[in-house]
């Protein structure tokens, strides 16, 4: 397969010369630095505190009145961030809901966030997920003190239309296994020529919301394929991708757990 590199000029501003990182990194609104899944307090946040940590995170209230620092949770580094992803996405929202429960009963939240930004004549749009387990200090003055990130990932498109893709990514991996980081066009591409690239980020451009080298090559069998193996020791990997096709540009970020212990593969 012939290489295809697109220099930076190619592509939007958005996507390159410092900002492909911001976008792809601001889904970790609460990023967890740890690996494993710590023993949180069984009390989790309840119905009224995830309603008003969703009120306080777009712009009616103080996340302090709501967080507090605790395991995982940083509040002086929730506010920074999201007031770094309204400066890219200046709509953006977040809705707080009921997640998955774990295997030993806990209960999770689901966050969604959603945007979108005007860049000259693009308009960009902003799906990130997470599902996150979260610990209450409890009582009713009580605040959320703790939170793990247990599934994240990130999407940003381009293009009149949402173009429709897979990733298909695992949530958790053993340590030193090989495993596949696939990402598809879910409609074929009809001799439509498409150029995609993936990097894995360092912990310290998730955390410093550094930009990544990432170069393009041209994509056959409609989509992106590539066998990975994850790191000896636990932890977690963030995969940046950017695809870029005529109908318009999806770039996305997927964390991947990293465990030793089979039995941490599903919480």
């Amino acid at each position: 397969m012939p290489r295809l590199q697109l220099p930076a000029r190619f592509l939007p501003r958005f996507l390159c010369g410092g900002r492909l990182a911001p976008i792809l990194g601001l889904a970790s609104l609460m990023a967890l630095l740890g690996s494993a899944l710590p023993a949180l307090a069984a009390t989790g946040p309840s119905a009224a505190q995830l309603q008003a940590l969703e009120t306080a995170l777009n712009g009616n209230g103080e996340l302090s009145g709501v967080l507090e620092n605790g395991p995982g949770l940083d509040v002086t580094l929730v506010e920074l961030r999201r007031r770094s992803l309204l400066r890219q996405f200046p709509d953006a929202r977040w809705q707080l809901s009921e997640g998955k429960a774990l295997r030993d009963g806990r209960s999770t939240v689901q966050l969604l966030v959603t945007g979108s930004r005007q860049d000259g004549p693009t308009r960009y749009r902003l799906d990130a997920q997470q599902q996150l387990l979260l610990s209450s200090s409890g009582g009713p003055g009580g605040r959320i003190n703790g939170q793990t990130v247990i599934r994240e990932q990130t999407l940003v498109r381009s293009g009149e239309a949402d173009l429709p893709v897979s990733l298909l990514i695992p949530d958790a991996v053993l340590t030193g296994q090989r495993y596949d980081v696939d990402v598809l066009f879910d409609e074929p591409l009809e001799g439509a020529i498409a150029a995609g690239g993936l990097v894995a980020l360092t912990g310290q451009q998730v955390n410093a919301l550094e930009s990544p080298d990432l170069q393009l090559g041209a994509l056959g069998g409609g989509g992106l394929f590539k066998s990975v193996q994850a790191p000896y020791t636990p932890g977690f990997q963030t995969w940046a991708i950017l695809l870029v096709h005529p109908k318009g540009i999806v770039s996305a970020t997927k964390r991947v757990l990293v465990v030793a212990d089979k039995t941490q593969l599903n919480p």
